[in-house]
């Protein structure tokens, strides 16, 4: 079926050449042409098929339907015209000939043409942004959702430097070159000429600035159709036109809630390792590789209690929205809330401006007289990170630019992110000790980076099993925190201390997922991981910890718990106590009503979480 789609091209192909580019119509120049158009259409459509487009066959095309025939017929149709088309320049039968911009009667630019090629210029600029933009964005951070593009962009700076030259190297340059080139087309002053018996002109220029016009509209259509369904940008019509009341009739205000402290106040731990999910384990263990890549983790992890979507040891949280990516996971994690699209009122963007109405772990903590601190090896004015900080309790934000303020590292370092976890953890260890030698009970937040996309960053103590950059920076990364943890537990604080380990979410760095080529069936989950809760924690009933269907949410309700916090009513924010057996939202609404409800518009959290007092 090939042949026949492409030799149906092929003819149309040469009877075009033949009728309107041979000057001798002759039997022979017409066998001559469809013989030239046979070897070289075929040859080279096929090369595509194979080489470019990856197909296995084209002799034995069981495999293939009729779309795949009609899309070879329509390759081998452009080849073909190129070639007619080159043919015919070389014999002159079709010439470039100059002609003067269009004029009006005053002899001035037509200003209508002048306008369309700017015009067209910027909506070929548009579109080329639009999809090469979505492109890297996919490629670089996997699925990200309308709220995760738009918070981030009211909150630029700090990325790792990889990130720029990325942009750069990328849809910077793909969009420059295609704009270029339209403009290039658009304002050439030429027409194309058929040289036949008599001259003809083909294509004058008004005409061709009109057809480069009218492409420029298209490509602007499709950059446009590409962003939105890369983005699923359909649902910002939910986020600020469709209200939902869920959020509000189910939230539990942390501020009012009745918590009951134990009589001496448990230090916490909380670990947030960058992008750490379940299927870097064997599968044998759940994971979805062939060997597991962090066995160390895996042996500490039957020291503690993990919460399990499965039947098995190992397993996580879903991903609701507003989940899915660092700072949000956090929000998540310390305020029981998804981090929802901002409004007019509010954009994420300042200290003191985020989510001001939310009461988070933090100021829970800071009321119960905690020394509290949030460490992580990147710049905090990425994604605002640090500005949630610093409008929630007395918390030190322990960044790159802490680390510069005070010498610990030269004035213009940075590695990776910021600094390296070699860095990171050596720094945690001596500010634990200080938190410590405070008296006072301490919350130590951390967040790695070194398994963040692309590729991970590798340090140089680390050893190299792997041909994946990536998979090392994970084997390592995970030994170091077990390394981190077993510190911990020799530290004279242990005793009256809680550690929870979580991938902060799941891993965004698609060449590694198709370098392991994992199928999309498989349901990846993020590392969890509590260890030495309070001893008043109720862990005797398994069934709390597997076949559970949980978010990051419910993680704020169940670290207070491990602390030995008693919560009236299991709940807080819109997140559940695990310990507690309750079930979670996702388990009360089930996963695809409870995330379609929450993308909609909630008037508690924009009036109440997202509200600023000083704005109006």
């Amino acid at each position: 079926m090939f042949f026949l789609a492409g030799g149906i091209a092929v003819i149309i192909c040469a009877v075009i050449e033949f009728c309107f580019f041979c000057k001798k119509k002759k039997f022979l120049s017409c066998i001559g042409i469809l013989i030239k158009h046979c070897i070289i259409d075929y040859s080279v459509a096929l090369s595509l098929l194979l080489k470019v487009f990856k197909y296995q066959h084209f002799i034995d095309t069981s495999a293939y339907g009729k779309v795949n025939f009609i899309k070879f017929g329509l390759l081998t149709l452009a080849i073909g015209l190129i070639v007619a088309a080159i043919t015919a320049f070389c014999k002159n039968s079709v010439a470039f000939e100059y002609e003067k911009f269009s004029r009006n009667k005053k002899g001035k630019l037509s200003k209508g043409m002048i306008a369309l090629g700017v015009i067209g210029t910027f909506f070929v600029f548009l579109a080329c942004f639009c999809w090469f933009g979505t492109d890297w964005s996919l490629k670089s951070f996997g699925d990200m959702t309308a709220e995760q593009l738009i918070v981030n962009m009211n909150a630029v700076g700090g990325a790792e430097d990889g990130v720029y030259y990325s942009i750069i190297e990328g849809p910077a340059v793909y969009t420059l070159a295609i704009t270029s080139a339209f403009a290039f087309i658009y304002w050439l002053p030429f027409r194309l000429i058929y040289n036949g018996k008599k001259k003809k002109t083909i294509l004058s220029s008004s005409a061709r600035r009109i057809i480069c016009f009218i492409l420029a509209l298209a490509m602007l259509g499709g950059g446009l159709c590409h962003g939105v369904k890369g983005f699923h940008l359909q649902e910002v019509y939910s986020a600020y036109y469709e209200t939902s009341t869920v959020l509000d009739d189910e939230y539990v205000n942390p501020k009012t809630a009745e918590l009951v402290f134990p009589e001496k106040p448990r230090n916490l731990i909380h670990i947030y390792l960058e992008s750490l999910e379940n299927s870097f384990l064997s599968k044998e263990l759940g994971g979805n590789i062939d060997y597991n890549l962090m066995p160390e983790l895996t042996e500490l992890s039957y020291e503690g209690y993990i919460f399990s979507d499965t039947d098995r040891k190992f397993g996580g949280p879903q991903e609701l929205m507003g989940t899915q990516w660092s700072i949000a996971s956090m929000v998540n994690q310390t305020s029981g809330l998804p981090m929802k699209m901002p409004n007019d009122q509010n954009d994420y963007g300042g200290e003191g401006n985020f989510l001001p109405g939310a009461w988070t772990l933090m100021d829970i903590l800071t009321e119960q007289g905690y020394e509290q601190t949030v460490m992580f090896g990147a710049d905090g004015n990425f994604g605002a990170l640090k500005y949630y900080y610093m409008s929630h309790g007395n918390t030190t934000v322990f960044d790159l630019g802490y680390v510069r303020r005070n010498g610990l590292v030269p004035e213009h370092y940075k590695v990776w992110w910021g600094f390296e976890d070699d860095k990171l953890y050596e720094f945690a260890k001596d500010e634990l000790t200080r938190m410590y030698e405070t008296g006072k009970p301490f919350n130590f937040m951390m967040e790695t980076a070194d398994t963040h996309r692309p590729g991970g960053y590798l340090s140089d103590n680390a050893p190299r099993p792997y041909e994946s950059n990536y998979a090392n920076a994970i084997a390592y990364s995970t030994e170091q925190a077990v390394e981190f943890v077993r510190w911990i537990q020799e530290q004279p604080f242990y005793e009256n201390t809680t550690i929870v380990i979580i991938g902060d979410h799941l891993s965004m760095d698609t060449d590694f997922f198709e370098e392991y080529e994992f199928t999309k069936d498989y349901d990846r989950s993020q590392f969890n991981l509590i260890l030495n809760p309070a001893p008043n924690v109720d862990v005797s009933n398994e069934k709390v910890f597997h076949n559970r269907q949980w978010s990051n949410i419910d993680m704020f309700p169940t670290i207070l718990a491990s602390m030995g916090v008693q919560i009236k009513g299991e709940r807080l924010g819109i997140g559940t106590n695990l310990f507690s057996g309750k079930p979670t939202m996702i388990e009360q609404y089930g996963f695809k009503e409870l995330n379609s409800e929450l993308k909609k518009k909630s008037e508690l959290f924009n009036n109440e979480i997202l509200y600023n007092p000083s704005i109006g």
